[in-house]
């Protein structure tokens, strides 16, 4: 420490340092896959980044603990931190922010290092990344960086772009352009465009238009963020240890974790340029090895990647359902095989990182606690926690603005996309491309959404008009029953054309529950409020089960717990989570 304290009297450039930077060491790392992946991660940008970015790139501002700071230059230059809770939510950044607009200089040391713990569990993990990247969406939208960004010269300002923001925006980009891929193949499934292309293509062998229609998303991006990592520890153990190292991460499954949490910052980056107010979250840094609830799970990932993989995985399967591939099913899976890899990695990967995910005690305990959550009925005082209606608020809490309703509602229009493709592709209507096709999709819907209130009508309201009402919801089943019957007999309606139907209408009707929900001081007013919720219980509840189910299937088996456990934790943890095991016998409250 006093070496480290005279870097203040050293040359470091034209400006005397006012920040001494100093290298963090992770000591967490050994506990499971999950903590290893993060300290590798850490490890690399407190070594190889931050040294870069002191020198020759000069942009390094202060991102932890370790730092040593020139307390006069800051006490009289406005003190180290800022006084907002919402815009300087990574208060850390901007006291580098601060102190090199006002002309400090930040410098990296390597010849002393600060131990650190670090998160161990995903919860944790996301958590802490949710916030980080919450705050870089303040900082895009801060005077700081805009400020930086005007008095940088060009090489600095754009060093300093790429290793702040623009690593986050990036990260962005990226998430949408797989989005704009697949909703573009669905257009020309759907259109039918995709299949005359193609065929005119045969036709004048332009094979190099086969090739542009046949583009291959074969490496999923989420993988490149590990790329640092690599070279990190080719630098600080050398390159036959680092391939050894990257390959044992990868039958861990780090691509796993990686792609996932490429999701985590593209969602909370995305969600504070839209409608900002970034939260400050208390992700604490104890050593929690446990078992998380299904409950909890669902409730901290539901919006930021279940929502958004099945929806992928909705665009995979109309692209394989109604497009055109010379190639078959061979062309399809290399065609598709990263989005998948995605979509997969953002629904289950927060169960596959569970301790004890697949005990068959566990999910049986879990499944119970989900279902009273999902039931329980919110009121005054009652935390998300504790009820999905609760959640439910909490989770629409952040759309405040006239113009953030307004994105809201754009962003929620391509849903509406599924329904009006889909519909002219039933074999009932034939080939009529008339507008009454989609015309009469819309009442369709509409008599599902009325028979759908028709049988949740609320039991408290109608005690005096039980009979009644099971007189009408009895009718209700009658005639829907009928008219499926009738409408099969009667029309070409297949059983292909069922499904194709739930196909266009699940989105359709999340679309129009995106937008109920973006305006959601309108819908009180209308007195649909209630109706709205009670559809998006519905959602959840089914969005939930398709989640479940895999989970409980292979819970059946003993195996795949013992590979898990095996897989995440290392040696004597697995051994110490065998016999708690065991020493708990069947009682499912024990906290392991």
């Amino acid at each position: 420490m006093r070496n480290l304290l005279e870097e203040f009297h050293q040359d470091h450039g034209i400006r005397p340092a006012t920040i001494l930077g100093v290298r963090e060491h992770v000591f967490t790392g050994s506990v499971s896959s999950l903590a290893s992946f993060m300290s590798n991660q850490e490890t690399s940008f407190v070594t190889l980044g931050q040294r870069v970015l002191a020198n020759p790139l000069k942009v390094r501002m202060h991102y932890g603990h370790p730092d040593v700071f020139d307390r006069v230059f800051h006490i009289t230059r406005g003190g180290i931190s800022k006084a907002s809770r919402v815009i300087n939510i990574s208060e850390d950044i901007f006291s580098g922010f601060n102190s090199t607009l006002r002309q400090g200089n930040v410098t990296h040391h390597e010849y002393i290092q600060v131990g650190k713990g670090r998160d161990v569990g995903l919860n944790q993990i996301s958590v802490f990344e949710g916030k980080v990247s919450g705050g870089n969406g303040e900082q895009v939208l801060s005077r700081d960086v805009y400020r930086l960004g005007q008095l940088f010269d060009f090489f600095r300002m754009m060093s300093f772009y790429f290793t702040t923001v623009g690593y986050y925006f990036c990260m962005m980009l990226t998430v949408l352009t797989v989005y704009i891929f697949l909703y573009g193949k669905a257009y020309l499934a759907l259109s039918g465009v995709g299949e005359a292309v193609e065929v005119r293509a045969l036709i004048t062998k332009n094979n190099a238009l086969s090739a542009a229609l046949n583009t291959q998303f074969l490496l999923q991006i989420g993988i490149f963020t590990a790329v640092p990592m690599v070279l990190g520890f080719i630098l600080e153990l050398g390159f036959l240890r680092a391939v050894v190292n990257f390959i044992t991460m990868q039958f861990q499954l780090c691509s796993v974790f990686f792609t996932f949490s490429l999701g985590t910052k593209s969602h909370y980056f995305g969600r504070t340029i839209l409608h900002g107010g970034a939260r400050y979250q208390a992700t604490g840094r104890g050593f929690v090895v446990r078992h998380i609830r299904f409950s909890e799970n669902y409730r901290l990932y539901s919006r930021s990647h279940f929502v958004k993989g099945l929806e992928v995985v909705l665009l995979l399967v109309v692209y394989l359902a109604y497009g055109y591939n010379d190639g078959g099913t061979l062309s399809y899976i290399l065609l598709t095989v990263s989005s998948w890899f995605m979509a997969l990695s953002w629904l289950f990967a927060p169960y596959l990182f569970n301790p004890s995910g697949f005990e068959w005690q566990k999910t049986v305990e879990d499944f119970r606690d989900w279902t009273n959550w999902l039931f329980y009925r919110g009121g005054i005082g009652v935390k998300g926690q504790e009820s999905w209606e609760a959640w439910w608020d909490e989770e629409l809490a952040h759309i405040r603005t006239l113009s953030g309703r307004i994105m809201e509602t754009i962003l929620s229009l391509r849903f509406f996309i599924f329904q009006y493709g889909v519909v002219y592709k039933l074999h009932i209507q034939g080939s009529d491309t008339s507008l009454s096709v989609y015309g009469f999709s819309w009442i369709v819907l509409a008599v599902l959404i009325i028979l759908f209130k028709v049988f949740t009508f609320s039991q408290k309201v109608s005690v005096n008009f039980q009979l009644l009402l099971r007189f009408i919801q009895g009718v209700s089943f009658m005639l829907a029953l009928a008219g499926l019957v009738i409408a099969v007999a009667l029309t070409d309606l297949s059983v292909s054309d069922v499904f194709a139907s739930i196909l266009a209408f699940i989105p359709t009707i999340w679309g129009i529950l995106s937008i109920a929900s973006a305006w959601k001081p309108v819908m009180k007013r209308m007195g649909l409020w209630k109706s709205i919720r009670s559809i998006g219980r519905l959602y959840d509840a089914g969005m939930g089960m398709l989640i479940f189910i895999p989970i409980a299937f292979l819970s059946w088996f003993p195996f795949v717990s013992t590979f898990q456990t095996r897989l995440m934790f290392n040696q004597a943890f697995s051994r110490g989570l065998e016999i708690s095991l065991i020493l708990a016998g069947n009682n499912p409250n024990s906290g392991i």
